[in-house]
C-alpha cells in the first residue's frame, strides 16, 4: 500500500485518486476549491462521469479515500504526490501552468520527507524541470524530491475504465527509485509500461491528442467532399478503416472535436513548434478544418429549411461528447450560438450538461426537460451530441409534436433511409447531397486505367 496525495479534484484528479484507492492505496485528494471539497465530503459529485460516484463512495466507506481543502496537511506523510490540476489555454495558445506552479510551491512548503512528485496534468515540455526547480526554491526542509511525468489518457465518459484497463502507461523519469515505485504502483493493472525521459513523456501526451485531432479533421474534410459529390462517408470509413494501417477509431465525421484536452493540446503543440522555429502546418490545418465545421453544419441546416430566421430549432445535445457534462469548447454549444446569430429560435436538451451549458448560453435559448419537450413545434431537430438516448428517438412522437419534418444528424447516428422511411428529410454530415449527381458533368466523370496499389 502506498500513501498518496493528489492535488486537484477535477476530472483527472478525482478519477486518479478514486482509482488508486481502488487498487488498495491510501489516497487524499486535496484542492483549494473549498466548495468542491465540501461537496465531495457530503457525498455529492462535482462532475458527471459514469461509474465514478460508486467508486468514490466505496473507497470512502473503506477508509482508503478522503478529501481535504487543507493542502499542506493533505500532503504531509505522503510518499507519492500527483499533480492533477487544470492547465487551460492561455491567450497566446500555450498551456497556462500557474496552477502547476502553485501546486509545486505547496509541495515545497509542506515537505516533510523524501517525495516522488508526479505530473499528471497535461503540461508543456520541460514542466518536470520547472516543478523540480520550484520545489527546490520553496522547500522547508532538505529532503530529496524526484519529479516524474505520468501523462493521463482518460477519455471523459469512460475515464474509470481507461484508468483501470489502460492500453499503456507512460512513465517519464531518469530516476531508478521513482521508476521502481511507479512500476509497483501500477503493477495491479497488468498493463504495458513504457519508460522514457521526462520531456519525451510530456511530448507523448500532446502528440497523441494531436494525432486524434488529425484523424477527426481528416474524415470531416472527406465528409465535406462527400456532400458535394454524393458519396457516403460512413461507407468510406468502413472501406478505409478495414486497412490495419488506418483503423476506424476516431474516423467519426460530425461537428468536430471539442472538450478540455484535444483542442488545447493541438494548439499547445503548434505553439511549441513555433517557439522552436517549426511551422506545424498539418496541425494548423486540423484546427482550421475543425473551426469551419460548425459553419458547414449551419449551412446544411439553413439549406434544408430555406433560411433560419424565426425558424424553431430543437438542439439535442450540448456536451462535447456523450456520457459527460463537460461543455468546454463544445461544438454543440458553438452550433447553438451560430443558430441564434442566424436568427433562429433554439430550444435545447441534454441528459447531463444543461446547467453547465446555461452558464455559456444564458437565457438566449429555451431549456427543455426532455427531448420530447425540446422538439415541440420545431421546424427541425438537430442531434448535436450522440447520447444513446438520442439513438432511440420515437419518430411517431416527433411527427406528432414537430411542426417541420427535418432531422439533422450532426453526429451520423442514423441511416438516411431509416429517417426517410419515417417521413422526415434527412440531413447528415458527409452522407451525400439530396439531389442526384449530374453524370453529364464531364469534370466529375473520369475514365482512367486503374493503377496498382502502392
Amino acid at each position: 500500500m502506498h500513501r498518496i496525495a493528489v492535488i486537484g479534484s477535477g476530472y483527472v484528479g478525482l478519477v486518479t485518486g478514486a482509482c488508486l484507492a481502488e487498487l488498495g492505496n491510501s489516497v487524499t485528494c486535496v484542492d483549494v476549491d473549498e466548495a468542491r471539497i465540501a461537496r465531495l465530503n457530503s457525498g455529492r459529485m462535482p462532475i458527471y462521469e459514469p461509474g465514478l460516484s460508486e467508486l468514490v463512495e466505496r473507497n470512502r466507506a473503506a477508509g482508503r479515500l478522503d478529501f481535504s481543502a487543507d493542502v499542506a496537511a493533505g500532503l504531509r506523510q505522503r510518499e507519492i504526490i500527483f499533480i492533477a490540476v487544470g492547465t487551460p489555454t492561455a491567450e497566446d495558445g500555450t498551456l497556462d501552468v500557474n496552477a502547476v506552479r502553485a501546486a509545486a510551491a505547496a509541495i515545497g512548503r509542506a515537505l516533510d520527507g523524501p517525495k516522488i512528485v508526479v505530473n499528471k496534468s497535461t503540461v508543456p515540455v520541460e514542466t518536470a524541470g520547472l516543478v523540480s526547480a520550484i520545489i527546490e526554491e520553496t522547500k522547508a526542509a532538505d529532503f530529496a524530491v524526484t519529479v516524474a511525468s505520468n501523462p493521463e489518457f482518460l477519455r471523459e465518459g469512460s475515464a474509470v475504465a481507461d484508468f483501470m484497463k489502460p492500453d499503456r502507461i507512460i512513465i517519464g523519469t531518469s530516476d531508478a527509485r521513482a521508476e521502481a515505485a511507479l512500476r509497483e504502483l501500477y503493477k495491479p493493472l497488468d498493463a504495458r509500461i513504457i519508460v522514457v525521459d521526462e520531456r519525451t513523456a510530456e511530448l507523448i501526451k500532446l502528440a497523441a491528442n494531436a494525432f486524434l485531432a488529425l484523424k477527426l479533421s481528416y474524415i470531416n474534410e472527406i465528409a465535406n467532399i462527400c456532400d458535394q459529390i454524393g458519396a457516403d462517408v460512413e461507407s468510406i470509413v468502413t472501406g478505409i478503416g478495414s486497412d490495419a494501417r488506418i483503423g476506424e477509431s476516431y474516423l467519426r465525421a460530425g461537428l468536430g472535436f471539442g472538450g478540455s484536452c484535444i483542442p488545447k493540446d493541438v494548439r499547445a503543440l503548434c505553439e511549441l513548434a513555433a517557439a522552436h522555429g517549426i511551422s506545424a502546418r498539418v496541425l494548423g490545418a486540423a484546427i482550421e478544418v475543425n473551426r469551419e465545421q460548425v459553419g458547414r453544419a449551419l449551412a446544411r441546416i439553413s439549406d434544408a429549411l430555406h433560411g433560419l430566421r424565426d425558424r424553431h430549432i430543437a438542439l439535442l445535445g450540448l456536451a462535447f461528447k456523450p456520457d459527460t457534462d463537460d461543455v468546454r469548447e463544445s461544438q454543440a454549444v458553438a452550433l447553438a450560438g451560430a443558430l441564434l446569430a442566424a436568427g433562429a429560435r433554439v430550444r435545447v436538451h441534454d441528459p447531463a450538461a444543461m446547467e453547465r451549458a446555461r452558464a455559456l448560453l444564458g437565457d438566449r435559448v429555451e431549456y427543455a426537460a426532455s427531448w420530447q419537450d425540446a422538439v415541440r413545434s420545431a421546424d427541425a431537430a438537430v442531434v448535436a451530441t450522440d447520447w444513446n438516448e438520442y439513438k432511440q428517438l420515437d419518430f411517431a412522437v416527433m411527427r406528432e409534436r414537430m411542426r417541420g419534418r427535418v432531422v439533422v444528424d450532426a453526429r451520423n447516428i442514423y441511416e438516411p433511409h431509416q429517417i426517410a422511411a419515417e417521413g422526415f428529410t434527412y440531413v447528415g454530415i458527409g452522407r451525400g447531397r439530396r439531389e442526384p449527381l449530374d453524370t453529364k458533368d464531364a469534370s466529375l466523370v473520369k475514365s482512367e486505367t486503374p493503377r496498382a496499389s502502392p
